[in-house]
């Protein structure tokens, strides 16, 4: 479940991103965008929250970053259920 969870927000990234190049349904891009942002912005609000969680990754601290400005609390909450 929580690597399906990982692709949809990959896919909505991917195809935000392609839609600014591409030229797809206009009205479907724009929704793409926004939907991307805003997890984007969600994101970031969740590492400033999270902050303490997301230290117990294994990997530099910066990788931890970024993969909770990908996948949000799909990173940092299993992270905060590990003792």
């Amino acid at each position: 479940m929580n690597n399906a969870l990982k692709a949809a927000c990959l896919a909505i990234y991917v195809l935000a991103l392609a839609g600014t190049f591409a030229l797809p349904a206009a009205g479907v891009t724009r929704l793409l965008q926004v939907v991307a942002v805003a997890l984007l912005a969600a994101h970031l609000l969740e590492v400033l929250l999270a902050l303490r969680w997301i230290r117990r990754h294994p990997g530099p601290l910066f990788d931890s970053i970024g993969l909770t400005l990908l996948f949000g609390f799909l990173h940092w909450l299993p992270l905060a259920r590990r003792k």
